[in-house]
C-alpha cells in the first residue's frame, strides 16, 4: 500500500479535502512513531504526543474545509494503524 492509497477512507466513502489531509498527515508518521501511540491515553496525552493541536483543541492542518478534532482525530489514526500494520 502506498501513501496515497493511505489518503482515502478505508470503507470507501468519498472523502472531502479534510478526509484526505489528515490521512496524509498520519501516512508521513514513521513506523516507530506510530508505535509510541496507546489508545489509553487521555485527550491530554494525546495532544501533548501529536504536538499540533491548536489551543481551541482542534489539529491544526493547512487547507482543510473543517475542524479535526480529537474524537476524528483518534478514529483516523487507529484506522490508519490497522492499514499499515503498525
Amino acid at each position: 500500500m502506498n501513501e496515497t492509497d493511505l489518503e482515502r477512507p478505508a470503507d470507501g466513502s468519498s472523502p472531502d479535502e479534510t478526509d484526505i489531509n489528515l490521512r496524509a498527515y498520519f501516512a508521513r508518521f514513521s513506523d516507530d512513531r506510530l508505535r509510541e501511540y496507546d489508545p489509553t491515553w487521555s485527550d491530554e496525552q494525546l495532544i501533548a504526543w501529536d504536538g499540533n493541536f491548536r489551543s481551541d483543541g482542534a489539529l491544526m492542518l493547512v487547507c482543510c474545509e473543517r475542524d479535526v478534532e480529537i474524537g476524528e482525530y483518534r478514529a483516523v489514526l487507529e484506522e490508519h494503524l490497522g492499514r499499515r500494520g503498525v
